[in-house]
């Protein structure tokens, strides 16, 4: 038990106890408890092998490379379809951790095989990403814009398309362009300050 991850166990929330329940599972794995993301994060050797978090409708064990694990059980979720790597067993309460308490062990101990032999996930390009049409057009008719756009890492290039291609409007997708224009010129992710 590593006493930095104390507090996100005694807080109150109406996951209380089935948090307290997955932290007794993950202490038997043997892995390291540290606070991550402030979320309990468990790891081997450093490497992120699964973490706990609570939605509003469920709480979950986040496998980070849960896309590699053979889910037999057929109960790994991907959060959005965006997300290439990480997969989730979904709780709505403590009974079905009870009842779970071997497979999720099972999950976990695979896991951790995963990183023992050094298994990676292959990600797709930023270039296979879906350009927003919107944002492409952006792009093709400002030569400033684009340049600062192409200086951004990859990652912060996916989180504009993925921010600006969630909008379901065109007008909507517009504003979000514009409202990012001053954060790309300054080299930063959407949702840095």
């Amino acid at each position: 038990m590593n006493p930095k991850v104390d507090f996100f166990f005694e807080k109150p929330s109406q996951w209380q106890n089935a948090f307290r329940e997955l932290r007794s599972i993950a202490l038997d794995t043997g892995l390291t408890e540290e606070l991550k993301w402030g979320k309990p994060c468990y790891t081997l050797n450093g490497s992120n092998i699964f973490l706990i978090h609570g939605f509003k409708e469920y709480c979950a064990l986040l496998f980070h490379k849960g896309v590699l694990l053979k889910d037999t059980e057929n109960i790994l979720v991907q959060q959005t379809k965006n997300v290439q790597s990480a997969r989730q067993i979904r709780f709505t309460d403590i009974g079905e951790i009870k009842e779970l308490e071997k497979v999720l062990k099972a999950y976990i101990y695979e896991a951790i095989e995963v990183e023992k032999a050094g298994l990676e996930v292959k990600l797709k390009k930023t270039s296979e990403f879906d350009m927003p049409k919107e944002l492409q057009n952006k792009l093709d008719g400002d030569a400033e814009f684009r340049t600062a756009f192409e200086a951004l890492t990859p990652g912060r290039q996916r989180g504009y398309m993925l921010h600006i291609s969630q909008a379901k409007q065109s007008k909507t997708r517009m504003a979000r362009i514009e409202k990012s224009i001053p954060k790309i010129f300054d080299g930063k992710g959407y949702n840095e300050q």
